[in-house]
């Protein structure tokens, strides 16, 4: 069995994982919709999750096409979304603070691989009381190819100087999945708005409900090579 300490680091996604902002983001998303008069949007919203922001443009752009000026609805969505974190501290998801004291405890490397801006990443992650567990953050603004490409996950162990195969990511979206999976890391997936797909499932990764059973949880084996 492969317990947490085997692994060389382990690369945390952030909204819907670490921070239980996915929820913010879908109701000021429909408070959005309310005030452009645009409505059963929310198909949309699903699309974007995990996505960065250019992927998120282009996704608005053809699902609001003729309706919308889709720049228009991005800024007014990203106004009322980023009015609505600084109000106050972000609610963490259920074992979050535990695992990440767990992992600095064992002194594993870890990151947060998030498609969101690495600014406004971190400045999310400060005022949740975690950002100083995190020797990396890297955002989606500091790679070419958002998730589901790879190349987020890649680029974090490249920075903790770790093999990608050595790596655990824990992710809650289809997206973040492909992409850590793309990167060829041990892969365990804590379902958050939307649950996996058929065709998700059958890739092979590990389910588990909530962050609190990741540390017990009995990885299988894995040969070096």
């Amino acid at each position: 069995m492969k317990h947490l300490r085997q692994f060389e680091a382990i690369v945390f996604d952030m909204d819907g994982l670490l921070l239980d902002t996915e929820r913010i983001a879908l109701s000021v998303f429909l408070e959005t919709c309310d005030q452009m008069g645009v409505c059963g949007q929310e198909h949309l919203f699903i699309r974007c999750i995990g996505t960065n922001q250019a992927i998120a443009r282009e996704v608005l752009k053809a699902g609001l096409q003729g309706q919308v000026d889709h720049l228009v609805f991005e800024q007014v969505w990203d106004g009322k979304y980023a009015d609505r974190i600084s109000r106050g501290p972000i609610p963490m998801k259920e074992g979050a603070a535990e695992l990440v004291e767990r992992i600095a405890a064992l002194r594993i490397p870890a990151a947060v691989a998030t498609s969101t801006r690495t600014a406004r990443a971190q400045e999310k992650l400060r005022k949740s009381g975690i950002l100083a567990r995190f020797q990396a953050v890297v955002g989606g603004d500091q790679v070419q190819n958002g998730k589901p490409a790879p190349d987020i996950y890649l680029r974090a162990a490249e920075i903790l100087n770790a093999r990608a195969e050595a790596c655990l990511a824990l992710e809650d979206s289809e997206n973040g999945v492909r992409a850590a999976l793309g990167a060829g890391m041990t892969v365990v997936q804590i379902p958050d708005l939307v649950q996996p797909s058929t065709d998700l499932l059958a890739l092979g990764h590990i389910v588990l409900r909530s962050l609190s059973d990741v540390a017990s949880y009995p990885f299988p084996g894995w040969v070096p090579r």
